[in-house]
């Protein structure tokens, strides 16, 4: 794993695995408990191939896509999507843990979005990653906006 940029979460088998792995590298080097923490996802304006080496903190993930809506990295929100991109690419995101908080004081602009491993939502189900947004989450929830490691062609 060394010398790598970004990991393709898509790739693995068990992304649950690599994310409770980047929780446990926080909470030793922090002196936290790891059951007060959780992951949170940034979204970078990024792609791989600009990325100058591995974060300094957590990890750079790729491989996502968007489902619903599509993301404008310029002004790094959701917005309505594209006609006929059904899964638009995702840039670099990057995850870290941090002490946890109350969903209830969650950032006001932003959509909890659902990440899963396929289209098949439910037990695909993997973490939640705040997306800013310009209008109300609910336009998003009712749209069933979700990121995707796994699209079907």
């Amino acid at each position: 794993w060394r010398g790598r940029r970004s990991t393709w979460i898509s790739g693995l088998s068990n992304p649950q695995a690599f994310l409770t792995a980047v929780m446990q590298v926080a909470a030793r080097k922090n002196e936290w408990a790891l059951d007060r923490i959780a992951i949170v996802a940034e979204v970078t304006k990024k792609d791989v191939e600009e990325l100058e080496g591995p974060s300094r903190e957590g990890s750079y993930i790729h491989g996502l896509f968007l489902e619903g809506a599509k993301w404008d990295a310029s002004a790094a929100v959701m917005e309505e999507p594209t006609l006929k991109d059904l899964h638009p690419p995702m840039p670099v995101i990057i995850i870290k843990a941090e002490p946890a908080v109350d969903r209830a004081s969650a950032p006001r602009d932003a959509y909890q979005c659902p990440v899963y491993q396929t289209q098949q939502r439910g037990v695909t189900y993997v973490f939640t990653a705040d997306l800013r947004t310009k209008v109300p989450a609910a336009k998003w929830i009712i749209a069933g906006v979700a990121l995707l490691m796994d699209v079907a062609s």
